[in-house]
């Protein structure tokens, strides 16, 4: 059985809220079920033999990006399979694709996001990601934290406002 068992005991009592974090950003607790077992096998490869300062705020990340791009996915090939034709089906699925110069533009102001965000209180942070890259309500981010949704708003603009000041105007 893969795992030592700090790992795992995290991992099984983070599991409901990695969940629950997980649905809210893609709208499934069925694909967010297969997500965080994914994001277990993920986290347990990287904590092999060694110590992580901050094994939760990790494994939340890997729940997020994998969250993340399974929705970046999902609405690529629903764009793809609603097109009309093969033309527009062409055009949609190229347009995701970032050209050199746009990454290299960008590449700066979103490692200065990620850096912002990681400089945030864990509830915080959570109620950013959740807001702004998982596109949760402010209902769903107090329900998620077991906070009042008017708290759930305060954390949210907290983050924008910190993230904002580090980047310099982020949307």
């Amino acid at each position: 059985m893969p795992g030592n068992s700090s790992s795992l005991t995290l991992f099984m009592r983070q599991r409901r809220a990695l969940v629950s974090y997980a649905s809210s950003i893609i709208g499934s607790r069925v694909q967010a079920e297969d997500l965080v077992q994914e994001a277990w096998l993920r986290f347990d490869e990287a904590t092999k033999g060694r110590f992580l300062d901050d094994a939760t705020g990790y494994l939340y990340r890997v729940v997020r990006n994998l969250a993340l791009d399974s929705k970046r996915r999902a609405v690529r090939e629903r764009a793809i399979s609603g097109g009309l034709d093969y033309d527009v089906a062409v055009k949609t699925s190229a347009a995701d694709i970032a050209d050199p110069e746009t990454v290299i533009l960008y590449k700066d102001d979103y490692a200065k996001v990620m850096q912002a965000m990681a400089e945030l209180p864990e509830r915080t942070r959570i109620a950013c990601e959740m807001h702004r890259f998982g596109g949760a309500k402010l209902r769903e981010i107090a329900a998620f934290l077991d906070i009042s949704v008017p708290l759930a708003h305060k954390l949210v603009a907290d983050g924008i406002d910190h993230c904002r000041q580090r980047v310099g105007g982020w949307p």
